[in-house]
């Protein structure tokens, strides 16, 4: 089973595919998509929606995990933040992908053992439990991390279901 793990923000989104056999993950590829700041809003939001669904285009994934938006201080950012996550959901499943989503928490709990996680622990637990990946990227490293939350919790669903 091939993964797609996005970290959506409405300036930078990170991306991450792994691909899945049984307990076995392998690291496919990672990145970020930058939404243009000069833009209105609506049209950042269509970029943001395209650059998603090159990466879906191309690396063909089976099913998606994204990570939910938290509560910011800021209400607008939130919002904004809100409306973003909401495009980096819609690109998947217009495609039929099967689109999971993961509390901040739990991502960081099922990578790095704690819900609290740095992101410096994040990216070097994705790199301990991807071989060869060598992403430089806080945003791709979250996708990853995403990714493989994913793995761990629908292997153990369909192992539950049979």
């Amino acid at each position: 089973m091939r993964v797609v793990g996005l970290d959506p923000g409405l300036r930078h989104t990170g991306w991450g595919v792994i691909d899945v056999a049984g307990n076995r993950l392998s690291h496919v590829a990672d990145g970020v998509v930058h939404a243009p700041l000069d833009l209105p809003l609506a049209e950042r939001l269509v970029a943001l929606f395209r650059q998603v669904g090159a990466v879906l285009e191309q690396f063909r994934p089976d099913e998606a995990a994204v990570e939910e938006s938290f509560v910011n201080k800021n209400p607008a950012s939130t919002l904004k933040l809100g409306v973003a996550r909401g495009v980096v959901l819609l690109a998947p499943a217009q495609r039929g992908l099967k689109v999971c989503e993961y509390s901040t928490n739990l991502v960081k709990k099922s990578v790095v053992g704690a819900g609290h996680a740095e992101k410096g622990q994040i990216q070097l637990m994705v790199r301990r439990l991807l071989p060869g990946c060598a992403t430089g990227s806080a945003d791709a490293a979250d996708a990853l991390a995403v990714a493989i939350c994913h793995a761990h919790h629908a292997g153990t669903l369909r192992a539950w279901q049979g």
